[in-house]
């Protein structure tokens, strides 16, 4: 099979600024997500890739017809009840809200800031893989070098990992791609791919609206907004003649038949 990119959004409430001190109404952490998500699918449609949502169970009850017309082209799959806590009988709750609006099967998890949850629980909650893992260091958010780079069964869970380069396992992920040049971003991407065969990259709506007038570090904000959009829409056109870009429980499939 053709190389391939499983490209996510974590379609959550907008609650980093909370991170910094600065304190937001639920609206707002609604509303900003939501306005990003309109800003971020033209393009998506544009260029025909079909993605996969992680979703707070929290956002689409808040907006069930936007994640009920989402899962019409695009993977719904969970992230969590609410994006700032967490329990475990959350998994399954978050799994039943999401089928009752989008009236089809979310198989595949994601822990809100990428947080280790023990795979036996997602596993009993009845998702068939989980992304949760970044397998990298950075201090004060990941330490996990020494865990499998590439996509593994545990617990009878396809984990799939965010991706990072092979060797020194510089992570391809979001702030990467805002903070990094262009050019140093799709050499990354492009040794990634080579090696393993696919990428995993995810994202979140709201940084495709403006969010510098919230409290947030330079490396945060940077590249917001139309920037984004325009600074994403460049590197998915250079990158799709390159892979086939599918959903990850279609990854899962792929997996299983050993074409990758």
């Amino acid at each position: 099979m053709t190389k391939v990119v499983l490209l996510s959004f974590d379609l959550e409430e907008f609650d980093i600024p909370e991170e910094y001190g600065q304190l937001l109404e639920p609206a707002v952490k609604f509303a900003v997500s939501l306005k990003g998500l309109e800003a971020l699918l033209p393009l998506l449609e544009q260029l025909q890739i079909r993605s996969t949502f992680f979703v707070t169970a929290n956002f689409a009850k808040q907006h069930p017809h936007v994640v009920r017309s989402l899962a019409q082209t695009h993977e719904v799959a969970s992230h969590g009840f609410y994006h700032d806590s967490f329990a475990v009988s959350d998994l399954r709750l978050s799994k039943d809200v999401l089928e009752g609006i989008t009236h089809t099967a979310v198989t595949g998890f994601r822990m809100a800031r990428l947080q280790a949850v023990s795979d036996r629980a997602i596993a009993a909650a009845g998702y068939v893989y989980n992304s949760s893992m970044n397998p990298t260091y950075l201090p004060g958010r990941y330490n996990n070098f020494w865990q499998k780079r590439t996509a593994f069964y545990s617990q009878q869970l396809l984990q799939i990992p965010v991706s990072v380069t092979p060797l020194i396992r510089f992570p391809l992920f979001w702030l990467s791609f805002k903070n990094l040049p262009l050019l140093v971003y799709k050499v990354a991407s492009q040794l990634t791919l080579q090696c393993d065969r696919y990428l995993n990259l995810y994202f979140h709506p709201w940084e495709f609206i403006d969010i510098t007038s919230f409290k947030l570090p330079g490396y945060v904000k940077r590249h917001s907004g139309n920037v984004m959009l325009l600074r994403l829409e460049r590197y998915l056109t250079w990158l799709l003649p390159q892979a086939e870009f599918i959903t990850f429980s279609e990854f899962k499939l792929v997996h299983a038949m050993g074409q990758l």
